[in-house]
């Protein structure tokens, strides 16, 4: 069995690539589906953010470029463009990157919170379609306690460190004040709550969260004061936000030049500030060329990444150090699976070799041939069968002159060398 992580990320995939191979969570019960039947992968999860696309899989062979050519063909990418820009972990480099991602070690936001819910999500969501077995539990498992570890036992969390964070501290550079700004967020989901959170820390007083469902947007405003409208009311509403934050999940842009022109128009060129944290965007690109809109998107925040990426830099060793023991602990479970399976099997065809001959001794037995004969005969066999393969093994090693593999042998069937 193979485990596989294969994707890519905001360090090796441009946000057009990124966009491209997004799952929406909609998309994710078909996909699951879709890579069983296609790759014969026995369990999976998908995980799908605005920095990253990764499949975490095990399959019976190595094969491993079946992943990469399912996940293009089913966005519908060239093979080519997708494996020049993605990385591929096998087996124990697959359990470290999966652990080292749920612990934030990996993001663009050195320990950021979200992704080890994003990982949970994913996990829930493999999970719900039948597709996750003991291995994948026991792994996940074991990578949630080991980042709820790292979140505990060091610093890598102590300042609020997130793509949310960042938008609230670029819009920060933008404005010196965020009090009396006016912020109009879109969506409602973790990201946008934490960045609804962020601005209010900063006593913003006008905020305004929009999203297709009122329920949701309302869960996150009524905490904060904040107002709510639908989708379909942004364009009347948009002229009045010096700020707009969105990141949703829709497949289609929000916000796009006409209507941020005319808002614009509306506000007698009164600068708004534009960040867009979804992937696919949620603001077209092309918002960046007009006159007092300034837009940036997840890729725009490295230098604000880095920033803080120095007060990290302590706490993330000491992260990828516990991470690193936890991974031998992970594969050390693994072998010991392993080796149990192993040793059944070897005790299972023993126990069916011995049954064979002791149900044919006894039928000889029945048809009245000598008892000692019988069980001379059966002792004999017994023997024979059992050390077949051990004798086999002997011979080949000795022939070869591989003297660790004989050792080896020597020393599991407990023989000792005779004195010359």
């Amino acid at each position: 069995m193979t485990l596989i992580a294969f994707g890519i990320n905001h360090k090796t995939a441009s946000i057009e690539l990124r966009e491209k191979i997004a799952f929406s969570p909609d998309a994710i019960v078909q996909a699951l589906a879709s890579l069983r039947q296609e790759t014969g992968a026995t369990e999976s999860v998908i995980l799908s953010t605005c920095n990253r696309t990764e499949i975490y899989t095990q399959l019976d062979d190595k094969q491993t470029n079946k992943i990469s050519i399912w996940l293009a063909n089913f966005h519908g990418v060239q093979p080519k463009e997708l494996q020049d820009n993605s990385y591929l972990y096998i087996d124990q480099q697959a359990v470290n990157h999966i652990m080292r991602v749920a612990c934030g070690l990996d993001s663009m936001m050195l320990g950021e919170p979200q992704i080890l819910g994003q990982v949970k999500q994913a996990f829930t969501d493999a999970k719900n379609s039948g597709v996750i077995k003991g291995d994948f539990e026991r792994l996940f498992q074991h990578t949630f306690s080991v980042a709820k570890r790292v979140r505990t036992e060091t610093d890598i969390g102590a300042n609020a460190v997130s793509v949310a964070y960042a938008s609230v501290q670029l819009a920060k550079h933008i404005f010196s004040s965020l009090e009396q700004s006016r912020v109009l967020l879109i969506g409602a989901g973790e990201t946008i709550e934490l960045v609804a959170k962020h601005l209010y820390e900063q006593n913003v007083k006008s905020l305004t969260v929009a999203n297709r469902t009122l329920a949701r947007a309302q869960a996150i405003a009524e905490p904060l004061n904040a107002q709510v409208l639908t989708l379909a009311q942004i364009p009347q509403h948009l002229k009045d936000a010096d700020i707009v934050i969105s990141s949703t999940a829709s497949q289609l842009p929000i916000l796009g030049k006409g209507l941020v022109q005319s808002a614009l128009k509306e506000r007698k060129h009164k600068p708004m500030f534009l960040v867009d944290l979804a992937v696919p965007r949620d603001i077209e690109a092309e918002v960046g060329e007009l006159d007092d809109a300034y837009l940036y998107t997840v890729d725009d925040l490295q230098q604000i990444v880095e920033t803080n990426l120095a007060n990290r830099q302590d706490a993330a060793a000491l992260a990828d150090e516990m991470v690193a023991q936890q991974v031998q602990q992970f594969m050390r479970w693994q072998q010991s699976q392993t080796s149990i399976d192993v040793l059944k099997g070897f005790r299972d065809q023993s126990e069916s070799q011995r049954d064979t001959l002791v149900s044919k001794a006894l039928n000889q037995l029945a048809d009245g041939k000598e008892a000692e004969q019988v069980i001379i005969e059966l002792a004999n066999k017994l023997t024979n069968s059992l050390i077949h393969a051990p004798t086999k093994a002997l011979k080949n090693a000795a022939s070869e002159q591989n003297s660790q593999q004989l050792e080896l042998l020597i020393d599991a069937l407990d023989l000792k060398k005779s004195d010359n």
